[in-house]
């Protein structure tokens, strides 16, 4: 009998546990030939998820949970599943029924039938989400795809089914700045893609700010490409051609027409200008050697305060 193990990260998710649960348990009903684990990750939740979490396994032995001593992020929650599934499938789902958890059985199906080694999911629209996000979303897409070799693919959910092998590789990766989305894509692996369309989630409202998401953005690109570096080796290069050019037509202007240098408002200009650009070429490596400096103090991804 295979065992497929739910992964659920949840920070305050009381009000979405109960209808996420249900839908859980009727998916087990409609699988009786698989054994189910349902791994909720308390990830520092401020409400009542973790006493809801601790009711349900008192009534249901297949549930089991993590619980953070804070708030990790939902990249520590998932690390943190992975680690503690038993399962030979594991799958990603989110707490507020976003992925619906009816497609795990036609997943399952196409693992067990067909030679891939994941079942990913990723919509097929951004409805529900606000325009401006759904534009930048977009945007990032193409930009990681252009500048990194591990393909991202837009509208890519951490909703999949995943074979123990694929897990054991991903675990393998124990970096502390994580993008799971390239971690996905960087390990290979065959992956089937399943489309559906975007689902608005059922209770409780969103912990992604526009903010956040950039900021996530960023952990992305920095994770998986170096090309922004190369990019402000080319803004010096370019930078010191078009100095050289103007200082020659200087010269040439002072020699040829008596000119005088002058234009004390197109000097100011410029120097912000340069400066400008000194300040975003400095800020791209101090993101590249901030995040080194993370990975060499070896913290902890996350800290358990209690588990069952």
């Amino acid at each position: 009998m295979d065992k497929i193990s739910l992964i659920i990260p949840c920070y305050n998710e009381e009000q979405a546990l109960p209808f996420l649960y249900k839908e859980i348990i009727k998916l087990a009903e409609e699988m009786p030939d698989q054994e189910f684990e349902f791994i909720f990750i308390n990830d520092g939740s401020k409400d009542k998820t973790l006493d809801l979490i601790k009711s349900l396994q008192s009534d249901d032995s297949r549930v089991h949970y993590v619980s953070f001593s804070r708030n990790f992020g939902k990249e520590a929650g998932i690390y943190a599943g992975l680690q503690a599934a038993k399962g030979n499938y594991i799958s990603l789902i989110d707490a507020d029924l976003q992925d619906p958890p009816s497609l795990i059985k036609e997943m399952y199906v196409s693992l067990t039938t067909e030679s891939y080694d994941c079942v990913a999911t990723r919509r097929l629209d951004r409805k529900g989400e606000p325009p401006v996000r759904s534009f930048f979303a977009k945007q990032f897409y193409k930009l990681i795809n252009n500048i990194s070799d591990t393909e991202v693919v837009d509208g890519a959910r951490d909703f999949r089914l995943m074979t123990r092998q694929m897990v054991d590789a991903i675990l393998e990766m124990s970096e502390y700045n994580r993008f799971s989305k390239g971690i996905f894509g960087w390990v290979g692996f065959s992956t089937k893609w399943m489309a559906f369309e975007n689902v608005e989630r059922v209770a409780g409202q969103t912990k992604w700010s526009f903010v956040g998401l950039f900021l996530y953005s960023l952990e992305g690109i920095i994770a998986f490409s170096t090309r922004p570096l190369l990019i402000a080796s080319l803004f010096g290069i370019l930078f010191c051609v078009i100095a050289f050019f103007m200082i020659c037509v200087i010269i040439a202007k002072t020699l040829i027409w008596g000119d005088p240098v002058a234009g004390y408002p197109s000097l100011i200009c410029a120097i912000f200008f340069m400066g400008g650009i000194q300040l975003f070429c400095l800020g791209i490596l101090g993101q590249y050697l901030s995040k080194t400096y993370l990975e060499t103090k070896k913290r902890p991804i996350y800290i358990i305060k209690e588990k069952a």
